[in-house]
């Protein structure tokens, strides 16, 4: 079997490739990092491409945190815990993180986390039993919605049923 070497990435090209992914999706910092250091690009061309980016607004962790948000609660259907659990991570600052959030919808995320509850509910057995309402409390802790949120939802739903 022959192996192929792996071929050398200079920083240069490592700079206009990590301009190209972040043209085609929002980037953070970390991640562009990673890629760096999967380059085996030096720490100080790391630091200098990190600090061209940035200064070219290419990287912007703050866009980043706001646009990952959007698209996890709306799309992914993600809680709040969950985003900011995955924000950390991330390594974003927690200032961008609060932005962020300022900027979910009360009445929207509301209307997701009862639309889950509603869905995953709909093949369980009406009245739903005790075992039934801990696995959709768990199913949305799980997605990273808020523990009063959730009982609050779970209380609406059951209500709504009864009627």
């Amino acid at each position: 079997m022959i192996r192929s070497t792996p071929k050398i990435v200079t920083p240069e090209k490592a700079l206009m490739r990590l301009e190209e992914l972040c043209v085609k999706a929002e980037r953070c910092e970390s991640e562009a990092r990673t890629k760096l250091r999967t380059w085996k690009i030096s720490a100080d061309d790391t630091e200098d491409i990190i600090n061209s980016l940035i200064r070219r607004r290419f990287i912007d962790d703050a866009r980043y945190a706001s646009a990952f948000v959007r698209d996890r609660y709306r799309f992914a259907r993600w809680g709040r815990r969950r985003i900011v659990l995955e924000l950390r991570r991330k390594r974003i600052a927690s200032e961008h993180i609060e932005e962020a959030l300022d900027e979910i919808v009360e009445d929207e995320y509301i209307d997701i986390l009862e639309h889950l509850i509603k869905a995953k509910s709909a093949r369980m057995e009406r009245p739903l039993s005790y075992d039934d309402r801990a696995a959709l409390y768990r199913f949305a802790a799980g997605r990273g919605y808020e523990p009063d949120l959730i009982s609050w939802v779970l209380k609406k739903v059951a209500s709504a049923e009864e009627e």
